[in-house]
């Protein structure tokens, strides 16, 4: 198995490797270990092939995300990501997010997210929006499971934060903005200049 963005705390490889699977884990900032390689997908230079290709939280930042894209369909029939969309979050789901974040902040608990959404898409200027991620995906691969899910949760870090986001997506109070998505290498996929 492939993880692009394993990140400085290794992502998921040693889970996968636990699990008995041979995992290669890459990312610019990846730690040391056998696992691991420090370089970006574009430097990736093995062939593969890989049973499958994993990405959390990694795919909104790529530049140029086609090519790279391409690249994943050609490494492996199987792309699993952990993704979110940060362009759907809207006015309650904002509120509720900053209101959650001062709440904790004043309990002494400072969570690790942005205490201001605003100020945070205008320092991430240039992610892809989830409507062009999921353009660029079916492009490529044929879904085979897509899930809304929470996600502002990994951002408050609080001991009830995952469970208070879900039951507030669930009543419809606030938008899920994390996805989940499986997708199986299209056979109809048409070649593009950057691969069959």
């Amino acid at each position: 198995m492939l993880e692009v963005g394993c990140g400085r705390d290794g992502g998921i490889a040693p889970a996968l490797a636990h699990a008995g699977h041979d995992v290669l884990a890459i990312d610019p900032e990846a730690p040391d270990g056998p696992l691991y390689h420090r370089i970006k997908l574009e430097e990736l230079d093995d062939p593969g092939p890989f049973d499958a290709v994993v990405a959390s939280r990694v795919l909104h930042h790529v530049q140029p995300l086609g090519p790279a894209l391409d690249k994943l369909a050609r490494l492996a029939p199987l792309l699993l990501l952990d993704e979110f969309a940060w362009n759907h979050m809207d006015e309650p789901t904002t509120d509720w997010y900053e209101s959650q974040h001062r709440l904790l902040v004043a309990a002494g608990l400072p969570p690790k997210g942005p205490p201001d959404l605003a100020e945070w898409r205008s320092s991430h200027a240039g992610l892809h929006p989830y409507e062009t991620l999921r353009g660029e995906l079916d492009a490529r691969f044929d879904t085979e499971l897509f899930e809304w899910r929470p996600y502002l949760y990994r951002w408050l870090d609080g001991p009830a934060s995952e469970a208070l986001e879900s039951a507030l997506v669930d009543a419809g109070a606030i938008r899920p903005i994390g996805f989940r998505y499986v997708g199986r290498t299209s056979s109809k996929r048409t070649p593009t200049a950057s691969g069959p």
